[in-house]
């Protein structure tokens, strides 16, 4: 089944495809560097603005809430505006929505302007994709995806390092302000390049239902999401509420879409077993991925002495080995089974969460980093791959529409991953320490004489309790981390026969998708 090329017009050539892709692939990063940049700057923004930490978590989930809403409309809006419109349209609201968060004087217009950079990001990533399909020819289109990917890869691990170095030595409003030159540069790039490759467009409906019913379930499942682990999840009457709201949502959007005869979301794609497939494995994958992307540094930061920086730099070495094998698996997608390369790269990633699962309160910094190393060989081979495979067949104007969708299911994904990572770590911690404390008492020798050397040493009776109540603590975490790095492997695994349901994909395929 060979796969359509993505638009009528022909490849760009020499020093314009060039200059086309770095366009493209800086406005990505931008994109892809801002939601994970301010993470490490919310302490600063929170006690800036005079708010709590807590509080200030509002600045991520209010960017994550918008994002999600707008992916999945990328391809109603394409048809509408115009691909070449449309992108550069999102370019320059992002760079004027940057800067106003930069200027933001409090918390609440920090977050409406936070909400306003989320929804006009949206369009972004799918429609870089597809515009940079549209600039190579089809038998390289394998390479395209491959140059793409690297900035995607490399972003969110840059995020976290350059964020603290700008709070740290200029100001937090500059995580913000730094768009502004990466956005004009590439929006002027974009627009003299691509100007003349715009796509036809319909004066469609709006679906104004449609619509409604999407920011109503999507908003209430990401705040659910992003709420659920401070406000103790189903315990609190608000999560319910959330989460009623989005079952039930979901449900109207559900019937509503599969009967409108100008849908807002193309839900028709998922009749396409390449398609539903393919997103699937992505999605569940991306969340494995992701979610253990953040359990790593709060165990190293929290139970293992690790600053933020050194957190970093353990996180860091993921790009390296996936900067170089990622044009290898494009240059080759035409002539190797998509299929084989993201089973080798499950496999890589099971590996690698084994090897964590291994990991003890004694481990080194070396033997910490060298999985994150390996795991850069499972990175080239997943994002490439999967995308050709889920976009295969598709004509070139559906191109859009299923890019954006594939790129919704995986940021849902991804913060469904965070979510229940995070609170399975902290559960089965509870329980651990639980368990590990009823062997700590008076009756046991070994107890009364470390509480004996502990107060030989300086400690009162309370400080040496305190002490070993710590180490109890870090290992009940250490085992935690050791279980959920052990399921995901497992999970993994689990994930390769979901790829072999897939139809071989045949000839030069590969076609956009995402890795955010």
């Amino acid at each position: 089944m060979s796969t359509p090329h993505v638009a009528a017009h022909p490849p760009l050539q020499g020093s314009a495809r060039v200059l086309g892709t770095l366009a493209l692939s800086a406005a990505t990063f931008m994109n892809v560097l801002d939601s994970s940049i301010a993470n490490v700057s919310l302490p600063a923004i929170a006690g800036d603005l005079g708010v709590s930490p807590v509080q200030g978590t509002w600045v991520i989930t209010s960017f994550a809430v918008a994002n999600a809403i707008a992916v999945p409309l990328t391809g109603w809006l394409t048809q509408r505006v115009g691909q070449v419109r449309l992108f550069m349209t999102s370019v320059l609201l992002f760079v004027l929505a940057s800067w106003l968060c930069g200027m933001a004087p409090n918390m609440p217009m920090l977050i409406a302007f936070r909400v306003l950079q989320g929804f006009v990001a949206g369009p972004m990533i799918p429609l870089s994709q597809t515009l940079l399909l549209s600039s190579y020819p089809p038998e390289k289109s394998g390479l395209a995806m491959a140059m793409w990917s690297i900035t995607t890869l490399v972003a969110p691990v840059m995020g976290p390092l350059l964020g603290g170095w700008i709070t740290d030595n200029i100001s937090w409003p500059w995580i913000f302000y730094i768009n502004v030159p990466v956005g004009m540069v590439a929006a002027a790039l974009t627009w003299a390049i691509y100007r003349e490759r715009e796509t036809p467009t319909l004066r469609l409906p709006i679906d104004f239902v449609g619509l409604a019913l999407l920011v109503l379930w999507v908003g209430a499942l990401q705040l659910m999401l992003d709420k659920g682990k401070e406000l103790d999840w189903f315990a609190s009457p608000q999560i319910v509420s959330f989460a009623v709201v989005a079952v039930v949502g979901f449900v109207f959007f559900l019937a509503w879409e599969l009967t409108e005869q100008h849908p807002v979301v193309d839900l028709s794609l998922f009749r396409r077993r390449n398609f539903w497939s393919g997103a699937l494995a992505t999605a569940v994958g991306y969340g494995l991925f992701f979610g253990n992307v953040v359990l790593l540094p709060l165990w190293l930061q929290q139970f293992m002495g690790y600053t933020a920086t050194q957190a970093g730099m353990v996180l860091a070495p993921v790009g390296l080995l996936a900067i170089v094998l990622s044009p290898v698996v494009g240059v080759t997608m035409h002539r190797v089974d998509p299929r084989l390369y993201v089973t080798a790269s499950f496999l890589v990633f099971g590996l690698v969460f084994w090897l964590r699962s291994l990991f003890t309160v004694e481990t080194d910094f070396v033997t910490i980093m060298i999985p994150t190393l390996i795991q850069g060989i499972g990175m080239a081979g997943f994002f490439i791959p999967l995308v050709t495979i889920t976009l295969s067949g598709l004509p070139p104007s559906r191109i859009a529409a299923a890019a954006g969708l594939s790129n919704f299911t995986r940021i849902t994904a991804g913060a469904f991953g965070v979510s229940i990572a995070t609170t399975a770590w902290e559960d089965r911690a509870t329980l651990h320490h639980a368990q590990l404390a009823e062997h700590v008492n008076a009756a046991r020798p070994v107890v009364e004489q470390t509480l004996g050397q502990l107060q030989a040493g300086g400690m009162n009776h309370e400080q040496a309790l305190g002490f070993i109540d710590r180490l109890v603590t870090q290992q009940a975490y250490m085992i935690s981390t050791q279980e959920i790095f052990y399921l995901s492997a497992l999970l993994f695994v689990g994930l390769i026969p979901l790829v072999w349901l897939t139809r071989r994909v045949r000839g030069a395929a590969a076609d956009a998708g995402g890795a955010h």
